[in-house]
């Protein structure tokens, strides 16, 4: 088994896997965010479980950072790997004429991804480990029911224009990026002809509803707490 997973299918199969899991996690968390447009309170409560559970704080939240690493550091491995193999038959093959230009260029939109997690862990969560874990405050919600994290802090990040730019840029980043990545994940994870159409379906819907959703989110708090 092990063996497989150093082989070049078992990277491509393993990518797949790191995919769906970290697609999961973004469904989970555009459910939880949408709650802030919705109810301010509902929103609380869900991030005040999130923020602490001993199973999300201390198994969940390493798995999904092991997930993300893995997956960009496997990412940047096969596309060296894919360019040089590109370098070696462009003289008989055309790549732009035989891949889009989303597959040919997942590196960058990976990267700008990769900023915009940069962007939001400062945003979010440096703060909230700092507030937990350093100073030492666990109790979560404050007693006015505005908590650290919560509502009242995801309004005032949205408050400043360029910061709502960049996480608007961003996402736009990640549905080009989820486009071919679901593509790639399900062809890699085996999917039969049959299926893969109705699964490129449903990656279709979520590869542009997630993050216009996401989109959504940031101005919904921009313009009504600007």
């Amino acid at each position: 088994m092990s063996g497989f997973f150093k082989s070049s299918i078992g990277r491509k199969y393993a990518m797949a896997l790191s995919a769906f899991f970290l697609m999961f996690f973004l469904l989970q968390h555009f459910a939880i965010n949408i709650l802030s447009v919705i109810s301010p309170d509902a929103f609380n409560e869900a991030s005040h479980f999130m923020g602490t559970f001993w199973a999300v704080q201390y198994v969940l939240q390493p798995v999904l950072i092991f997930g993300v690493i893995y997956h960009f550091v496997m990412g940047f491995i096969l596309e060296a790997k894919n360019r040089s193999a590109r370098v070696k038959t462009y003289a008989k093959n055309n790549g732009a004429a035989n891949s889009s230009w989303m597959s040919r260029n997942m590196i960058y939109s990976g990267l700008a991804i990769l900023a915009f997690l940069v962007l939001h862990f400062i945003d979010f969560w440096i703060p909230e480990i700092n507030t937990k874990f350093i100073a030492g405050d666990m109790t979560g919600l404050l007693p006015n029911g505005e908590g650290f994290r919560y509502y009242e802090e995801l309004a005032h990040k949205f408050e400043n224009p360029l910061r709502v730019g960049a996480y608007v840029i961003a996402f736009i980043f990640l549905s080009l990026h989820l486009m071919h990545g679901f593509s790639s994940a399900f062809q890699s994870a085996g999917a039969s002809s049959m299926r893969k159409e109705k699964l490129q379906l449903f990656a279709k819907v979520y590869s542009i509803f997630i993050p216009l959703g996401f989109i959504f989110i940031a101005l919904f708090h921009h313009f009504n707490h600007h």
